[in-house]
């Protein structure tokens, strides 16, 4: 029996999936430079420093796929650390002028 087609995505669906993707990816590696700057390395330091449990703070840096809610907690887990994430949508360039 095959499987039910997915529904297409609009434009737009698509074009916000892809922004929180970016986002997601700019604000695990600013995390993840921070903590790394601030000798921060083992699970149980991450999640303490995240506010989070181990499991939680690990699934949040190392899952490879953007799932709904992820930004937010990203951009929660950066606020905590202190951590400034460009704004996604701007180049820098933008911001200049």
């Amino acid at each position: 029996m095959p499987s039910p087609e997915k529904p297409k995505l609009s434009a737009e669906e698509r074009r916000v999936r892809q922004a929180d993707r970016l986002a997601s990816i700019r604000l695990r590696m600013a995390i993840g430079r921070e903590l790394d700057d601030r000798g921060i390395t083992t699970p149980a330091e991450i999640g303490a420093a995240l506010g989070l449990s181990v499991a939680e703070a690990t699934k949040l840096l190392t899952r490879h796929q953007c799932r709904e809610g992820d930004v937010a907690l990203l951009q929660a887990a950066a606020a905590r650390l202190g951590v400034q994430v460009p704004n996604p949508g701007r180049r820098p360039a933008d911001a200049e002028r």
